[in-house]
């Protein structure tokens, strides 16, 4: 009993550490400057120009204001513009591509935070965007080819929160930080469950033994050990909890930044279990496709996997 009282208070520890620590702040400046940007009309104007090149892809305006939010909100951001695709006639066929570039794109609450622990972001930033419109057309052309194309005369009208003047900024930067410290303080409970697994699951020997059943065939296809205990964090309890416990490697010397860099894309993403579930309650047509949505974001992940294995160390 001593034993576990320890490893959960260690847990908490660091769980309140990475999220009140790291997360806090980043989201909080990065949130503000994103809200800024949408109230002054910049994201609209960005919007506006990328959506005719990226429709044969089979992304709407909206589409790519979900991109822009996975990228620089958080995963779960592009929820609310989902659910505003569905309500205004979004076609099925459109709503698998949009779906599936959000499931394979980097999600800004983990790769932000990352950045911190050594992960390169713009080239992880640019493979998110390819993987994105590479899972969004091969959903649009391929998977969802069957799904239904009719939809009502889109609405693509963005509507936010004005700032014109000083109270209107201090007004979305106020806005932006509540935003931020739901997000940071959201986490903590699945990040401290997850750091609890992890640490009783290698206390108890759990890790080594599953390492060692796997280590050869790891060396056969040259992958490294330290990848086994993130992708099974990441899969079961999403990117927050893998980027915690990826925090606790780095510190201890069990994982190097090489591997984080080298697996980003394989691990930073919203394609799992948490994150399928949270994408799809927008709406009930946005459920009825997650399967070829799925599909399309599996290959816009390997894309993104293949590329970062590709980088220079």
């Amino acid at each position: 009993m001593d034993l576990l009282t320890q490893i959960i208070l260690e847990a908490g520890r660091s769980a309140v550490e990475l999220s009140l620590f790291v997360l806090l702040p980043i989201m909080v400046v990065m949130l503000s400057l994103m809200r800024i940007l949408e109230a002054r009309g910049v994201l609209d104007w960005l919007v506006a120009r990328l959506a005719p090149l990226l429709r044969p892809a089979g992304l709407t305006g909206l589409g790519v204001f979900a991109a822009v939010q996975i990228n620089l909100v958080s995963f779960a951001a592009p929820v609310a513009t989902l659910a505003m695709m569905e309500s205004r006639g979004a076609s099925e066929r459109h709503l698998a591509a949009t779906l599936a570039m959000v499931m394979a794109m980097a999600q800004a609450n983990v790769t932000f935070p990352m950045a911190a622990m050594g992960l390169s972001f713009g080239p992880a930033l640019l493979l998110s965007l390819a993987g994105g419109i590479a899972a969004a057309a091969v959903t649009y052309h391929g998977f969802g080819r069957r799904l239904s194309a009719v939809e009502a005369r889109l609405d693509e009208t963005l509507h936010h929160r004005v700032a014109d003047d000083a109270k209107g900024v201090l007004d979305v930067i106020n806005r932006a930080g509540a935003e931020a410290f739901k997000i940071s303080i959201g986490a903590i409970p699945m990040l401290v469950l997850a750091l609890v697994a992890v640490m009783a699951l290698r206390t108890s020997g759990a890790i080594d033994a599953l390492t060692g059943a796997l280590l050869p065939a790891l060396d056969l296809l040259d992958i490294e050990p330290a990848l086994i205990l993130l992708t099974l964090t990441k899969y079961i309890a999403g990117g927050t909890a893998m980027m915690g416990v990826m925090d606790e490697m780095l510190k201890s010397g069990a994982a190097s930044v090489a591997t984080l860099n080298s697996s980003a894309g394989f691990l930073i993403h919203p394609l799992d279990v948490a994150g399928v579930a949270i994408l799809i309650s927008a709406g009930p047509r946005v459920a009825r496709v997650w399967k070829p949505a799925a599909a399309g974001a599996a290959i816009g992940i390997a894309l993104r996997t293949a590329g970062h294995a590709l980088l220079p160390a």
